[in-house]
């Protein structure tokens, strides 16, 4: 692979937003353009294949539903956090990105009359759950590539490690990295950026995520100077199959699944009795470790105490066409058959709701940077997501971001020119991994990382938890000065790989700790047990954090309400 390639717009990742975006650049100017789709795997392993249960939009307006139902589903479920005029738009725009799937081609599931089929899901008050079975994100991404096809103005790098963004005078200039299989240290100059790279849930050690996932892109665009927003709010999702994390989708309860206590109770009717199963994430996620905590649950493996997430009721035909993809996994994993008998799940490190700072366009505070999708906070979920939103988000802010890059493209100066003292810093980063001591192993520092995410940044946080985690951080990354890298060739050094994800793992945790440190309320999945309430006079703001020598440096800045003021909120 040549040491320095050109192309006029780079999207780092090829996830759902990746995709979405490649092809509304590649539409919109009729393929006269030179993309370069950057990930660290191959294509279709990037990690929107494992969303399951549906894609959020309204379509049965005849039977109910509106726009201005979803919007207000989204900002009451974001804890009032959410940006309003964010959210109007999204809403607004994402029946069409529907339509648009099915033009291109998706197998969307059916109901007997034909119609796209949606189902119930948490925080919703109608059923608009797109599906394609179980295995949406799949199908969303199989469609977006098979489109992607028919223009011939990209070219994959697929297994190319990125390690540094670089901005010259405020304005993107090119992405530094390795080439897995070459070990060649590759420069890549475009006059535009897309940072789609997913979010950082690998934090923890009880997590849906697919290892990969380890906010490279996040961390890398704070390390440049890009301000993260909202860090500190981190979704867990109710049900991760015990002890493997493997998510067991929200459609398993949007089908009918029941929660059940070790007294066989279905305890959420004293969380949330209008919802029951389908309240939102945050507060079921609450209401399981509660149960939990109080000594109603099941002993699991791995020290794991678990929930019964009970499916046998809906019968054999039910599962095997709705749910497919669930008997499959828990059969594999478990050697269980939901069929016959209840899985067993606890809350699971799930979905970044924050991310790096953009506007409404997805456009960064960098000159010639955009961003979307999870790594992105266009300030959708605020303090929580609803479920089948993050797909959708995906899709509408990838469609976004490339009408606005290909609408900016012809105003865009040429590539910046790489420095070579920011080329030489790039490069002196990656090869002082390789010149440490080897006194510390990375692969101990990473699980006490994740180890200490899960007992003190959980569903319950308190002062003394979260100050005595950012001790540990801080602690790890003094260490990490003596984590060498034993593994001193060029060719697939997957050592040298972990060390730099291990990097950017820590630099999230920092700021998401210190983030949930600062916000002295309980707001979504932020829940203080020292600080129980919500507090809108002092924190109905979203955090931003800057990075800094000392570490991070917060600011905040106003929530925008322009429809609903906050309220109560109770399902």
């Amino acid at each position: 692979m040549p040491e320095s390639l050109t192309h006029d717009v780079l999207i780092l990742g090829a996830g759902l937003a990746g995709l979405r975006a490649a092809v509304e650049i590649a539409r919109q100017l009729d393929g006269k353009v030179d993309i370069g789709i950057v990930s660290k795997v191959q294509l279709m392993r990037a990690h929107s294949v494992c969303a399951e249960g549906g894609t959020a939009a309204v379509l049965r307006t005849d039977e109910g539903d509106s726009v201005e139902l979803h919007a207000w589903d989204t900002v009451k479920g974001s804890d009032f956090l959410a940006d309003q005029n964010v959210v109007q738009r999204f809403v607004t725009t994402m029946p069409g990105e529907i339509l648009q799937l099915d033009h291109w081609g998706i197998p969307w599931t059916r109901d007997a009359s034909g119609r796209i089929e949606q189902r119930p899901f948490g925080g919703h008050s109608f059923p608009r759950a797109t599906l394609a079975a179980d295995k949406t994100g799949f199908f969303e991404m199989q469609t977006l590539y098979d489109t992607l096809l028919k223009y011939r103005c990209f070219t994959r790098y697929d297994e190319l490690f990125v390690t540094s963004i670089l901005v010259e005078e405020g304005r993107f200039s090119g992405l530094v990295g390795i080439h897995a299989p070459s070990g060649e240290t590759v420069i890549l100059k475009s006059r535009a950026l897309l940072i789609a790279s997913g979010g950082g849930g690998t934090l923890y050690g009880f997590t849906t995520y697919s290892q990969t996932v380890t906010g490279d892109g996040m961390a890398m665009a704070y390390r440049a100077g890009l301000p993260l927003e909202d860090m500190e709010f981190l979704q867990f999702h109710p049900t991760g199959l015990v002890p493997s994390g493997i998510l067991m989708t929200e459609a398993c309860r949007g089908e009918g699944g029941y929660l059940r206590n070790s007294r066989g109770e279905r305890f959420m009717e004293r969380y949330a009795p209008s919802k029951m199963e389908l309240a939102p994430r945050d507060m079921v996620s609450r209401a399981e470790m509660t149960e939990i905590l109080e000594g109603r649950g099941f002993k699991g493996s791995d020290g794991l105490d678990c929930l019964h997430l009970d499916l046998t009721h809906l019968g054999a035909e039910k599962i095997n066409t709705r749910l497919p993809l669930i008997r499959e996994v828990c059969i594999k994993f478990l050697d269980l058959d939901p069929i016959q008998k209840p899985i067993p799940i606890r809350p699971v490190a799930h979905y970044s709701m924050g991310g790096i700072e953009t506007d409404i366009n997805g456009l960064t505070r960098s000159g010639g940077i955009w961003a979307a999708g999870e790594a992105a906070c266009v300030s959708l979920h605020g303090a929580n997501r609803l479920g089948s939103n993050s797909t959708a988000e995906c899709l509408v802010w990838g469609g976004i971001t490339g009408g606005e890059i290909a609408r900016a493209l012809p105003k865009l100066p040429a590539a910046v020119p790489v420095s070579d003292a920011r080329r030489r810093a790039a490069e002196r980063h990656v090869q002082s991994w390789l010149e440490r001591p080897v006194s510390e192993s990375l692969y101990e520092l990473r699980r006490e990382l994740r180890a200490v995410m899960d007992r003190e940044v959980g569903v319950f946080r308190t002062g003394e938890g979260l100050a005595r985690a950012l001790s540990v951080i801080r602690e790890i990354r003094e260490r990490m000065g003596r984590a060498g890298v034993a593994d001193k060739a060029r060719v697939y050094n997957s050592n040298l790989f972990h060390a730099l994800e291990l990097e950017n793992l820590v630099d999230l945790a920092e700021v998401t700790v210190a983030g949930a440190l600062a916000r002295q309320e309980s707001r979504g999945a932020h829940a203080r047990r020292d600080f129980a309430g919500r507090d809108d006079a002092n924190w109905l703001k979203h955090t931003l954090a800057w990075a800094a020598p000392s570490g991070p440096r917060f600011d905040y800045k106003p929530v925008t309400i322009n429809a609903w003021k906050p309220v109560e909120r109770k399902y």
